[in-house]
């Protein structure tokens, strides 16, 4: 596991990792809520002491064990998957911060439970992250998550723990003299890359690869965002394109592990913006039902790339934060079916209302999924001008 060094630095890379996320400075007395897994308490022992030093008022919430997660699906009634604890929504409003400790025990735990159960209960939380979405739109909420190795994680990975924790180490930079330096010129380097993605004129984006051929529409006020703070290791780059426009197929050749389940080689064909035809090698049952969660889950809501220049993520990690920030030979690009992020509204993100986000395409969904292919690719810009520029090719961007 991780030394006392390596805990103490990633507790303060999350605090740059949260100070730059808000857009806001934080000021005395705010709230922060950690919730963390039971695998992660030493981490939030470290962090709820750092919070008290800033002035703030952490919040602590562990979450549940596989068992209870389990039995919750397995014993709730209808209004049990949907029920919101009193408080719970004045909670979020008065929210300025959230960071979560992933640090998983089981990995597969739900895959016998109806993913329809899983899905009402997603939808009755949408509400509470609507709220934090408009906060953070207006500068008062900021988040960000982190991962810890277990032997879960490294057992699904195909590895040791040791060696899983090693990749946890450098992929965070824990092993540095000064890892907020390095992630400080992380952040100036995907700030030039996001600066030339905008300036261009771009009317589509072409990813082509063996398993990959797939176009998707930007969109009109569309800006590049990501290595913003808000995930810890995050080297992708993304935009919320228009979800009405994408057409092609997608293959996700890295296995997704989600909600208690597993799912593999997930083919997807899009005609006229939604997935007309869905497989997967295993999981097929799971992918039909999310895809059924709402309208907008069938609709592209993010699409990403990784520059493995940034990246030492060097392999599969069996965990959705280091998968779509897999640097390797080739680096990954991912799509994210479901909601989109107003952080890639190019404009004052408080004012991106849902009568606006509805006009310019911007995906609206209780699902978020990131799919991921680290297959050899090429993206192509195709311009307003009719034009056609190489964008990202074999791992890197072409700025």
């Amino acid at each position: 596991m991780l030394t006392e060094r390596q805990l103490e630095n990633y507790a303060e890379v999350l605090w740059w990792a949260l100070t730059t996320a808000r857009r806001n400075r934080f000021r005395k007395q705010e709230i922060v809520q950690v919730r963390f897994h039971a695998g992660a308490i030493r981490l939030a022992e470290l962090l709820y002491r750092n919070l008290l030093r800033e002035g703030l008022n952490p919040v602590l919430r562990i979450a549940g064990t596989p068992e209870m997660e389990r039995q919750f699906y397995r014993l709730a009634g209808p209004s049990q998957l949907a029920f919101i604890p009193p408080g719970e929504e004045r909670l979020m409003q008065r929210l300025n911060g959230g960071i979560f400790l992933h640090a998983p025990d089981s990995l597969t735990h739900l895959k016998e439970t109806d993913p329809r159960k899983i899905a009402r209960t997603a939808v009755s939380q949408k509400p509470l992250r609507a709220i934090l979405e408009r906060r953070e739109a207006r500068g008062e909420y900021g988040w960000t998550l982190c991962m810890l190795p277990t032997a879960e994680l490294a057992r699904r990975a195909g590895t040791t723990l040791r060696s899983y924790t090693r990749e946890v180490v450098k992929a965070c930079f824990l092993d540095s003299p000064s890892p907020v330096a390095r992630w400080v010129e992380i952040h100036r380097r995907a700030s030039e890359i996001k600066n030339w993605l905008d300036r261009m004129k771009v009317k589509a984006f072409h990813i082509e690869s063996a398993g990959v051929d797939l176009q998707l529409v930007l969109g009109e006020r569309r800006r590049w965002a990501g290595i913003s703070g808000r995930n810890i290791p995050s080297f992708e780059l993304f935009v919320s394109p228009d979800g009405r426009g994408t057409r092609g197929r997608f293959f996700a050749d890295q296995p997704s592990f989600r909600s208690g389940n597993i799912v593999r080689g997930v083919r997807l064909e899009f005609d006229r913006g939604r997935v007309v035809r869905a497989t997967a090698e295993e999981g097929e049952e799971f992918l039909r039902r999310q895809l059924a969660m709402d309208a907008g889950a069938r609709r592209v809501g993010e699409f990403s790339l990784t520059d493995k220049r940034f990246s030492r993520i060097s392999r599969f990690m069996a965990n959705t934060l280091y998968d779509e920030n897999y640097g390797g030979p080739f680096g990954n690009s991912h799509i994210a079916l479901g909601s989109s992020y107003a952080v890639t509204y190019a404009g004052p993100t408080h004012r991106l209302t849902a009568a606006l986000r509805e006009k310019l395409g911007f995906n609206d969904s209780a699902l978020h999924w990131d799919l991921v292919n680290t297959e050899k690719k090429r993206v192509s810009a195709l311009l307003a001008d009719g034009s056609r520029q190489v964008v990202y090719e074999d791992g890197l961007f072409k700025n």
